[in-house]
């Protein structure tokens, strides 16, 4: 049973020569390279996504008053 799961990680070039031919008879020459495009965009999308930093929000802490303020204005009464 081990070996079926071991078997998709070593796929050689025959394997995916017969892949793209199977692909390129079902999809057509047309639609393939459409369909490979769309999915270069979307691998590209994502590492762009992965690599910028998610921007900071502020609607989450607008109503929440600054604690640490408090915190040291009680620290240099005492």
């Amino acid at each position: 049973m081990m070996f079926l799961f071991i078997l998709p990680m070593f796929i050689g070039t025959t394997e995916l020569l017969l892949i793209s031919g199977i692909a390129l008879l079902l999809f057509g020459g047309k639609k393939l390279p459409e369909m490979m495009k769309g999915l270069g965009q979307g691998v590209q999308n994502f590492k762009k996504g992965m690599n910028e930093p998610l921007p900071k929000t502020t609607e989450h802490t607008e109503g929440v008053e600054d604690t640490n303020t408090e915190k040291e204005q009680l620290v240099k009464s005492v």
